[in-house]
């Protein structure tokens, strides 16, 4: 179908709009009439293209000014949009959705698995970092988990970089694919005799167009600068920032758009977070940045006023392979490794995936509600003792921990111990079984049996008459039940349990009467 001209237009018995070949008036102002459109029918002999008004999500989605109630919507894959009040623009996405034929197949962009998600233990939060990231609320709450809307997400990646338990990783590619990449691109590069190389990190839809720019019509990125295209900046995880400077970068710089499609938080956190470890590694500062332009010419002054850097002395060549967290781990220590002064312990900031947990051994009775609360396994007791060991190299930070606490004496304290991979579990606190008084079976903590003792012991009702009914707290289930049965009382039983008659408070009247006569 070829369109020539002004098109003229007329209000069919249905409700929808018809657009005619020819000369005559313009076309409507959609934004008068219609919320949303639908084309729904194309015919070609007549030169008619027909619109409907519909409720929900329409091919045609009409463009969304600045502040209107859907701010993410143009991120969203599978749609055509439009300015209803240019007719041009209008037209234009008639012309195109008349070409589209088939079916459209949603890109799933993160793989997620909710059995490692840190969200909430028994009604308890912990993990929210996904929920606070996500420019289009794909995400939301789903019991002890997420649930990630496929249909709704735009494949921005910061729920999967930022995800600390690898839960949600991405998967356009996934992030070992994305690190072997890097690994093939620096090491020919090193075989090729280059030095210093600068990674350049951008997208096809931005990046792209700005590097071709720059190789039509001037000199083309500098010689040391090797761009890596990815499906989105924000993809950009810490695994890949520690590969790369393992790998053998002296620098990388991230390509935006002078302005974001969407809010770019979780890349910023991300780059916070790296800064601290490159410096505490002896990288020094400046390593990582972003450039946010539109220009390649301002996209080639700020490439070429990247100071000279050393990369790392002894740069790593190992292969990723594996899950989200584990390629994590494995970066880092390898960065370690190549690293020019290698610091043991570098302290990170507040959020990091990464930490100790520290408690008040005072306060602390061992109840392990933590341990059962753990999503990882860094906290752990002993089956043998009351003990609570924490392995530093499981712990994520989510915070369910500290959130699930009766006595709130457990923090947080992000840092990095690389020492903390071989390093086994830390004691955080231990003390002495309480041994039954009947059988010697260990069955509780010893200052936390003796606490209760104290409190109870002819201070409550139901241990008071009798010498003998505090010891059942003394002793373990099982001969608590025979203790129970052998003495005869039924410890859930109210206090003075003695039978009153209908006599006995007429007995009691009269006593009370006679003696208020005696005393007249």
């Amino acid at each position: 179908m070829v369109l020539f001209g002004p098109i003229p237009w007329r209000t069919s018995e249905r409700g929808c709009v018809d657009w005619f070949g020819g000369s005559g008036a313009g076309p409507p102002k959609f934004a008068d009439a219609y919320e949303r459109f639908l084309v729904i029918e194309v015919l070609g002999e007549a030169r008619r293209v027909r619109f409907a008004a519909v409720p929900l999500d329409p091919i045609l989605q009409r463009g969304l000014a600045p502040g209107g109630d859907d701010p993410a919507a143009d991120l969203r894959d599978g749609y055509l949009r439009a300015d209803p009040g240019s007719p041009a623009a209008m037209l234009r996405a008639v012309l195109k959705a008349r070409d589209l034929t088939g079916s459209f197949e949603k890109p799933r962009y993160i793989a997620y698995d909710d059995t490692l998600c840190a969200h909430s233990r028994s009604g308890i939060v912990g993990c929210t970092r996904c929920l606070q990231l996500c420019p289009t609320s794909a995400i939301t709450p789903a019991g002890d988990g997420v649930a990630i809307d496929a249909n709704i997400c735009a494949g921005c990646g910061q729920c999967a970089a930022a995800c600390p338990t690898g839960a949600a990783s991405y998967a356009l590619p996934s992030e070992d694919a994305l690190m072997r990449k890097l690994r093939a691109m620096l090491i020919a590069y090193r075989e090729a005799g280059g030095e210093r190389p600068i990674v350049l990190v951008h997208d096809d839809p931005h990046g792209g167009p700005l590097i071709d720019a720059l190789a039509r019509f001037g000199d083309g990125l500098p010689a040391h600068v090797l761009p890596l295209p990815v499906n989105e900046i924000t993809q950009i995880g810490l695994e890949s920032i520690a590969a790369a400077f393992a790998y053998g970068a002296s620098a990388m710089r991230l390509l935006l758009r002078a302005r974001p499609r969407h809010d770019i938080s979780g890349l910023l956190r991300t780059m916070a977070l790296a800064e601290p470890i490159l410096m505490g590694l002896g990288f020094g500062s400046g390593r990582i940045a972003a450039i946010e332009t539109d220009d390649p010419d301002l996209l080639l002054e700020a490439l070429r006023t990247i100071p000279a850097m050393l990369p790392a002395p002894r740069p790593a060549t190992f292969r990723p392979l594996g899950g989200k967290r584990s390629v994590l781990r494995f970066a880092l220590s390898e960065l370690y490794r190549a690293a020019p002064e290698p610091a043991g312990v570098i302290a990170i900031p507040a959020g990091a995936p990464f930490g100790a947990v520290e408690i008040d051994a005072g306060g602390c009775t061992l109840c392990l509600s933590c341990v059962s609360a753990c999503p990882t396994g860094a906290l752990r007791d002993d089956p043998d003792r009351p003990m609570l060991r924490f392995v530093e190299d499981a712990c994520v930070q989510c915070g369910l921990c500290q959130a699930t606490c009766p006595e709130h004496v457990i923090t947080l304290k992000p840092q990095i111990d690389f020492d903390a991979t071989r390093a086994p579990a830390r004691i955080l606190k231990e003390e002495e079984p309480f041994c039954c008084i009947r059988c010697s079976k260990p069955f509780g903590v010893k200052s936390t049996i003796e606490r209760v003792v104290a409190k109870l012991e002819g201070k409550h009702w139901m241990y008071s008459g009798s010498s003998q009914r505090i010891d059942v707290v003394r002793m373990c289930e099982d001969c608590r039940v025979a203790a129970v049965t052998e003495q005869g009382f039924d410890p859930y039983g109210a206090h003075n349990q003695t039978v009153r008659t209908t006599d006995d408070y007429l007995h009691e009247r009269e006593a009370q009467r006679l003696a208020d006569q005696n005393k007249g």
